[in-house]
């Protein structure tokens, strides 16, 4: 039997309709959905904060300076700069210079001299051979010598130069042989205590920042973290660095040393009863921050109007209310009025 052409054109054409899977208009009707994770927007607060680099800087009350006690030169240093110490640890040693060596001798043959004269008035003055006031000049003679020797041999005591306290050797302002005057600096001292931190700032964000604020300051010599507070705020701002700068108070304990590198938290701002939602949760259009708000399975795009923020959280002052499901994972896939599924 022959099939006629028109005819099995007929049949492929119903073999074709109804291939298995086929159905039909139903499966271009379908929505096309998007798969997100939602959060729900609450009442909250939020802090502000900012990271900001500073270092320790010895306080005023704890600067100490080494001075030559008489002419003297310098015979060794055994604690060069950047040294830490110890309280009494020999930091430079100095021997009198020879002008100093003859002023001694001299001192003290004068004080010899005077203690013998006074001796003599007095004994002539037992014979009757010299008044009273021989005597009273003698006295005045030996006090002013026995004086000037004994001031001369306490300086001479000190040309061992030593730590008053413990701390870190901040300068050293002589080299071995050099010649000193009396009172001429030899070394500073920044004695270990209490310091104090700078921070640079953005000078935009210096006028948020309050004296007594809290901080969080990391050391980054392997100390814990603490929390300090402000001391004072400088609007000046630095010409190299282009920062305005905040002092805090660094504790005693941790051993601060002027130079030591510090990181800090600092709340620049602050929301007390805000709409909060995650920080994950905010996208950006050229500079618009906005969300997407998830109401009956379908998503809308919203602007807000943001208020602080941190690492974790926004409050929104405008666009968002408590309560409502935004999207947190998946948005930039999204576009608004799409439907979406929650993971």
């Amino acid at each position: 039997m022959t099939l006629r052409p028109s005819a099995l054109v007929l049949c492929l054409l119903l073999a074709a309709c109804s291939r298995p899977g086929d159905t039909g208009d139903a499966a271009g009707d379908a929505a096309p959905s998007a798969l997100v994770t939602l959060a729900t927007a609450e009442r909250g607060a939020v802090a502000q904060t900012i990271t900001v680099y500073g270092q320790v800087e010895a306080g005023s009350d704890s600067q100490r300076m080494l001075a030559a006690p008489v002419e003297a030169v310098v015979a060794a240093i055994e604690a060069p700069a950047g040294s830490r110490v110890r309280q009494g640890q020999r930091i430079v040693r100095l021997q009198p210079s020879p002008a100093t060596s003859a002023q001694w001798q001299s001192v003290l043959a004068e004080a010899r001299a005077a203690q013998d004269a006074l001796a003599r008035s007095q004994r002539l003055r037992s014979d009757g051979l010299a008044g009273q006031a021989e005597v009273e000049a003698a006295q005045a003679r030996w006090a002013t010598a026995d004086a000037q020797r004994r001031t001369l041999q306490a300086r001479l005591a000190q040309l061992d130069l030593r730590a008053p306290a413990a701390g870190d050797v901040q300068r050293m302002m002589v080299n071995v042989g050099d010649l000193l005057a009396p009172g001429a600096p030899v070394a500073s001292l920044a004695a270990a205590g209490a310091g104090v931190a700078r921070f640079g700032i953005d000078p935009a964000q210096i006028g948020r920042l309050q004296v007594g604020a809290p901080v969080q300051v990391q050391p980054l010599d392997g100390h814990p973290p603490f929390t300090a507070r402000v001391r004072s705020v400088s609007r000046a701002v630095d010409p190299q660095t282009r920062l305005a700068a905040f002092l805090v108070d660094v504790p005693a304990a941790l051993a601060p040393s002027p130079g030591q590198p510090l990181t800090a938290q600092v709340a620049v701002a602050g929301a007390a009863d805000a709409v909060v939602v995650p920080y994950a949760a905010l996208l950006d259009d050229g500079g618009q921050p906005y969300v997407y708000v998830v109401a009956g399975g379908t998503a809308h795009r919203r602007d807000v109007q943001l208020g602080p923020t941190d690492a974790r959280r926004a409050a929104i002052l405008a666009g968002v209310r408590a309560g409502e499901q935004v999207v947190v994972a998946g948005g930039t896939a999204l576009e608004d009025g799409l439907k979406v599924r929650t993971r």
